[in-house]
């Protein structure tokens, strides 16, 4: 997988995403008012938000996108990393927020006060709650696609306002049905789903930044593929890291002791050049020849 790729697909989920989270805040906006709804409105203002955390994707996918230069001689994948920890940050905040407008509202009573809205307000919860599963799924799978930190970030941002409609739709019903409070309370419950997603998106980010090793299934299929290639006896070390969304691999080979020069270095490029060929995540290879020993 090319940077191209990563940003092609991230330019083209992002444009389709603000274009939806605009017409959403309008329309919530809308029957927020004419449904006499505080919690459709509250709901608008969330879908105005989603557009900030896209441009923030746009931001760090085209800067990640950038080839490697004097100062970034690796590349610059870990700034897409940066998009998902501010992505991370936005979305723990937005949890906070729920949690805390749901805690107050139940200690004050306010719950008490709420105006029963119209009709309008549901079918706008409703339809609030179908596009946004829709935009998650959409984003989700594309960025599984290029295993991109960012665009899974704004995919949970979009699964958390599907879960805030959820929250004021059954305010709405609750309000109707003469119980307001069960408004405030799928708050608080909305609050801890969205706050873990916050978490885990934060935690893989970092985990992307610090050189941690890739998984072990794909380090496990990299070691078989070199174990398999011609001229490798066995594998002596082998080392990955991920670098943002990419892999870097260090490995030893033992081969042939008594292999001219020239043939030990064919085998490494083969290698090299196959490593990177099978396995789309890997940017770069390094690959070292060690004379192989009978007695280790």
């Amino acid at each position: 997988m090319q940077n191209s790729e990563l940003e092609k697909t991230s330019m083209k989920v992002s444009l389709v995403t603000i274009l939806m989270n605009a017409a959403l805040t309008v329309f919530k906006l809308l029957a927020g008012i004419l449904g006499a709804s505080f919690a459709m409105i509250s709901d608008a203002v969330h879908s105005a938000s989603d557009v900030f955390s896209t441009i923030i994707v746009i931001i760090g996918v085209k800067i990640s996108a950038k080839k490697a230069d004097k100062n970034h001689p690796f590349g610059h994948e870990r700034f897409e990393c940066v998009a998902a920890i501010l992505l991370a940050v936005v979305l723990f905040a937005t949890g906070v927020g729920i949690g805390y407008t749901g805690i107050m509202n139940i200690i004050s009573g306010a719950y008490k006060t709420f105006e029963v809205p119209k009709i309008i307000a549901i079918i706008a919860a409703v339809v609030s709650i179908i596009t946004k599963e829709a935009m998650f799924w959409y984003t989700i799978i594309a960025a599984k696609k290029v295993n991109s930190s960012a665009l899974k970030a704004d995919a949970w941002h979009h699964r958390s306002d599907a879960l805030s409609s959820v929250g004021s739709l059954i305010g709405i019903i609750g309000a109707i049905c003469g119980v307001p409070i069960l408004d405030s309370i799928a708050c608080i419950v909305i609050c801890l789903l969205i706050l873990k997603a916050a978490i885990q998106i934060f935690i893989d980010a970092i985990k992307k930044m610090t050189d941690e090793s890739c998984d072990s299934k794909t380090e496990e299929e990299i070691k078989k593929y070199i174990e398999n290639c011609d001229g490798v006896i066995k594998i002596d070390n082998l080392m990955t890291r991920l670098f943002g969304n990419r892999i870097y691999i260090i490995v030893e080979i033992a081969c042939q002791s008594d292999l001219p020069l020239m043939a030990a270095h064919e085998i490494a490029e083969n290698v090299h050049k196959g490593i990177e060929v099978n396995f789309p995540l890997v940017k770069h290879v390094t690959v070292h020849v060690n004379p192989y020993n009978e007695n280790q």
